[in-house]
């Protein structure tokens, strides 16, 4: 007889504390945080929906985040994006089911993270460009380009205040791949919705 044992390392929904329901205006800056989370992970790590999908059976959430079509649409609902098409509101078990998703994909690509954060901080010493990097300079570059194209002011954002973003996310990441990544995170977004 065997019996399935969820791994420890796994976080549960429920391992995400809620002291009081989100407003709809929290939601909405929880929504675009974690949208910017994600695009993060898919400039550095040029991970897609199949990744973020992945995810979500690993972690057992299927039944909040079941296909593509069910992902782009918790994606659109960030306030930051472009459109209206497809936009739903995002309730508080499909955003911690995305914190839960955020950080299983960080902590899987991990070592990448700690690279770029290392070699951010070697061209901070030396007072270089992360540009002057090619690991930073590919992920800066996917990041701005993707932000551009998919936030409703994407292109009135200058190219420095991307950068600066790009720069705090991927230190952010290294953050939400340890194994305490999803509560450090949500507790971050319920303070940011504050």
């Amino acid at each position: 007889m065997s019996t399935t044992i969820k791994s420890p390392a796994i976080a549960s929904i429920e391992s995400l504390p809620l002291a009081c329901q989100p407003d709809p205006t929290q939601l909405d800056n929880i929504k675009a945080q974690l949208d910017l989370v994600l695009l993060a992970l898919e400039a550095l790590a040029k991970i897609g929906s199949e990744a973020m999908l992945q995810a979500a059976i690993d972690l057992n959430l299927e039944s909040l985040v079941a296909d593509r079509v069910a992902l782009w649409r918790l994606r659109q609902s960030s306030p930051l994006r472009k459109g209206q098409g497809g936009r739903k509101k995002l309730d508080v078990e499909e955003a911690r089911a995305l914190v839960l998703i955020s950080c299983h994909l960080a902590k899987q690509h991990q070592e990448l993270i700690r690279r770029a954060v290392a070699l951010l901080e070697q061209l901070a010493e030396q007072n270089r460009e992360p540009h002057q990097s090619a690991l930073l300079g590919d992920y800066l570059d996917a990041f701005n380009n993707t932000y551009q194209e998919r936030m409703e002011e994407g292109s009135n954002v200058s190219p420095e205040v991307l950068t600066h973003l790009a720069l705090k996310l991927l230190i952010d990441l290294l953050f939400y791949s340890a194994a305490n990544g999803p509560r450090r995170l949500w507790l971050a977004l319920m303070d940011r919705a504050k």
